[in-house]
């Protein structure tokens, strides 16, 4: 891929935006990206994505606004779909995404990471999503996430006001779960990637999709489907392999199926 670094760690893959200077998004960018998801969905050896940036200076910018300029409404409509169909395979990943903030994350560049599960930020990272700055919106997941993040007052302070915010106000918000020291993040992002590992990636993937259908699902319907996912977790190898394992006092070797 031209856009993104791979490297395969254990059970994890580590994604690198890599398009220097600030790594912005372009619709090959976006298209690698949703294509190496579905890639992953039938890897069964891969249980967690983590995402960085380049550099020590940008996680990502978002997109390039001089695809904009000219104020072609085609181009508008190619790029929006590209965004939409990538960061919502990446949010439907099967496995656990965690972002390593490292730097500036902008508009689309929050928007990536607000679509993965978890987010690790640098002490020194700022996040916006400023699209109403110059006559845009976050057309990626940005108005639905990060109000289910940090609520509907703070989504719209980041939004309607362009208010960017450093990483403690982030941590605070609950906009990010963790802050840590500059050149951290990957390590850290790294390190919760192999405590996934540990678990049984069948179980991990009903969990999350039980966490995230609390978005649009009735509470008393959501309810229903955890105890429907419980049994279906019953024609797996891994929840024999599981239990069995436990009781044994031994390490479970995973078979994610």
């Amino acid at each position: 891929m031209e856009f993104l670094k791979l490297e395969r760690r254990g059970h994890t893959v580590l994604v690198t935006i890599n398009n220097p200077p600030a790594n912005t998004w372009t619709q090959q960018s976006l298209g690698e990206l949703q294509q190496l998801v579905g890639e992953l969905n039938t890897d069964r050896d891969i249980y967690a994505l983590v995402l960085t940036g380049e550099g020590d200076k940008f996680f990502s910018a978002g997109a390039d606004l001089k695809l904009f300029a000219e104020g072609d409404k085609g181009v508008a409509a190619d790029m929006a779909r590209a965004f939409g169909r990538a960061f919502e395979a990446l949010s439907a990943f099967r496995g656990v995404s965690i972002a390593a903030i490292n730097g500036y994350a902008m508009g689309g560049g929050l928007e990536v990471a607000l679509a993965c599960d978890i987010r690790i930020a640098e002490s020194q990272a700022q996040m916006a999503l400023p699209e109403a700055t110059v006559g845009l919106l976050p057309c990626a997941g940005g108005t639905q996430n990060l109000t289910a993040l940090v609520g509907e007052g703070w989504a719209k302070r980041m939004i309607l006001c362009g208010e960017r915010i450093k990483a403690d106000r982030a941590l605070s918000i609950g906009l990010v779960e963790e802050v840590v020291d500059t050149g951290c993040a990957l390590d850290t992002a790294l390190t919760l990637a192999e405590k996934v590992g540990k678990q049984s990636p069948v179980a991990v993937s009903a969990c999350k999709t039980l966490v995230q259908s609390g978005r649009s699902m009735p509470r008393s319907q959501a309810l229903v489907m955890e105890r429907e996912l419980f049994l279906d977790l019953f024609d797996s190898e891994d929840q024999a392999e599981g239990v069995n394992a436990f009781l044994e006092k031994r390490a479970p070797e995973w078979k994610n199926c």
